[in-house]
């Protein structure tokens, strides 16, 4: 069962995220690169098309200096203790957003998160956007601090277990990407 409420919501993400892919216009500049899977920033940063950005190692300077300000977990302090120096470069890596899109030739990267919740609370929309924002603001921090002349803008998709409150802004949010000069 665990599997299955986890793996819906997800699924309904994938979809979306391969429709704003297929609904891109015919002269788009913007390419999905997370489309089979999800890939943590060291996977991303292996690609050409993010080194032209910036630098492996310039990335790794400046979101360690983001890093050590970012709370360490109670599920995470294990690892910290055996390697404090190493530790926040590490957790960088292997931060996985959702999806990734990027626009070489407008220098914009698209981080885009996925977030569920229970929408029996008013509010949750607000909760979860915070929370995804506070979950990737090293990705989004580290990488203005090292490529300035880029811009880089997350974008969340926050859907209620019972499928509730977020038609409209789905929509804006997808017609955001789909409808700027960069699809």
């Amino acid at each position: 069962m665990a599997t299955t409420v986890t793996a819906a919501p997800y699924s309904i993400w994938r979809h979306l995220y391969d429709y704003m892919h297929a609904a891109q216009k015919p002269k788009s500049k913007l390419k999905f690169v997370t489309l089979d899977k999800e890939s943590n920033m060291s996977t991303l940063w292996r690609r050409e098309e993010f080194l032209r950005i910036c630098s492996k190692e310039e990335l790794a300077e400046k979101a360690q200096d983001i890093e050590v300000t970012t709370l360490v977990k109670k599920s995470q302090e294990a690892r910290y203790n055996l390697d404090p120096e190493s530790f926040s470069v590490n957790r960088f890596w292997g931060r996985r957003p959702d999806g990734v899109a990027i626009n070489e030739a407008l220098q914009i990267v698209y981080i885009f998160k996925f977030k569920r919740s229970t929408d029996r609370d008013k509010g949750f929309l607000e909760v979860k956007a915070a929370e995804a924002n506070e979950q990737h603001k090293s990705i989004i921090g580290a990488l203005k601090a090292a490529a300035p002349e880029w811009a880089f803008e997350q974008i969340n998709f926050v859907v209620g277990n019972r499928g509730s409150g977020s038609k409209s802004l789905m929509y804006k949010k997808e017609k955001k990407t789909s409808s700027s000069p960069i699809m």
